[in-house]
């Protein structure tokens, strides 16, 4: 099969959706399939192109037979705001519109596959498949317009937060197949009118071979000089949706606890404001995303790993980061209602209080310092179900057979990872 993959995020960025797009892109090749990507410049999480690839031109790369990748320069703001984000993606459709159309005409894909976000590069996809005559399949890992709303950066009753909405809903009934990353996700594409019969829970994985249970202290900790007994560890983008805010202030609250480094490692716009907010205060410290080969070692330093969300982001995006904190064998506490995709994915591996409660969190972290056995019991529990329900091979190997169901129009059930 020949596929056709549109997302604005690939490697080398090393966090969020890039790593999925870039693993589903690797496992079809190595499964046989000829795979196309068109994507970006890499600029994520930091909001700046990284160095060797600035300017604007194109770049293209083999990194293995049968896969071929195009890099599009695009406007990267430093300072992303609504206004900008919307350029920011409708500059990637457009360099990527010329790419993405000849491929259509000279290699005929049977399958056009695009990622939201960017939901902006959708029309391209779609049209980018009926040149072909391939179907199309829009995967939505993070529902961009609601999720702008919930962070302020659009406001609903705008017009162009009407404008957002009736796009939208004009992408949704273009595609073939749609996916989306928990149940509750599914469930909204549902609602937003998209018939059940072409809807698939695609999640996002683990490479659970990738991720080991440490039983030793890890290197990390040496590496980045924490000396404290126990570490809370929250890695990856610094962006305002997720609710980061909290950080700095469980470090104050829990700052009587001499035993814990908070251990934050990412960049993104947030991060000098949380520097900033953490002045002061000697239990939280900052370091850069690490190397992907250095993974298991940074979530195996983690004896509580920390997932704020935001409230009204609950059920727009299930953060990626989940699956190999689950992987690591640590528990996890995370801020979302009862009821919500991560509430549910946490209950059990970890412990779950209200979004924005910084008393509430902070009892958390306490309680799992305080009791070792809770610790370890939820810490096997994450691994558990990492294994379960999150392993890159057998969710990749269903997303196969259902490409193969769609390439062959055969759409009779609703089949789930």
């Amino acid at each position: 099969m020949k596929i056709l993959i549109l997302g604005i995020n690939y490697a080398p960025e090393i966090i969020s959706t890039a790593v999925y797009t870039t693993d589903l892109a690797e496992q079809l090749t190595a499964a046989g399939d000829d795979v196309i990507v068109v994507t970006a410049l890499p600029y994520y999480p930091a909001w700046r192109v990284v160095e060797d690839w600035r300017g604007l031109r194109y770049r293209s790369e083999t990194p293995r037979a049968g896969l071929r990748v195009t890099h599009c320069p695009l406007y990267v703001p430093s300072n992303p705001t609504g206004a900008k984000r919307l350029l920011h993606h409708a500059s990637f459709a457009l360099t990527a519109m010329p790419v993405a159309l000849w491929k259509a005409i000279t290699q005929k894909p049977d399958l056009v596959f695009v990622v939201a976000p960017s939901m902006v590069s959708a029309p391209l996809g779609w049209l980018t498949a009926k040149l072909a005559g391939a179907k199309s399949w829009l995967h939505i890992q993070d529902y961009e317009v609601e999720a702008a709303f919930a962070t302020g950066l659009l406001r609903e009753d705008s017009s162009i937060g009407r404008l957002a909405k009736a796009f939208e809903a004009w992408v949704l009934r273009r595609f073939d197949r749609l996916s989306s990353i928990s149940r509750p996700m599914v469930a909204k594409l549902i609602a937003k009118g998209v018939p059940a019969q072409k809807c698939y829970e695609l999640r996002n994985w683990a490479d659970l071979g990738r991720v080991s249970v440490l039983t030793n202290p890890s290197p990390m900790r040496d590496e980045l000089a924490i000396t404290t007994p126990y570490v809370a560890l929250y890695s990856g983008n610094l962006a305002n949706k997720q609710g980061l805010e909290i950080l700095p202030e469980l470090a104050r609250k829990l700052a009587h606890r001499t035993d814990l480094t908070f251990a934050i490692c990412g960049d993104g716009p947030m991060r000098a404001k949380l520097v900033e907010a953490a002045q002061g205060l000697p239990n939280i410290r900052f370091f850069p995303l690490q190397p992907v080969e250095k993974l298991s070692d940074l979530v195996g330093m983690a004896d509580i790993h920390l997932l704020p969300q935001i409230k009204d982001a609950a059920d727009l995006v299930l953060p990626s980061k989940l699956t190999n904190m689950l992987a690591s064998g640590r528990p996890v506490v995370a801020t979302a209602d009862p009821g919500t995709a991560l509430a549910a994915e946490v209950e059990g591996a970890g412990l779950v209080v209200a979004p924005g409660d910084a008393d509430a969190a902070s009892a958390a972290i306490e309680q799992l310092l305080i009791d070792s056995d809770l610790r370890a019991q939820l810490g096997a529990e994450a691994r558990r179900r990492a294994e379960e329900r999150w392993d890159m091979s057998a969710i990749l190997a269903r997303l196969q057979y259902e490409f193969s169901l769609v390439t062959h129009s055969e759409l009779n059930t609703v089949r789930k990872t």
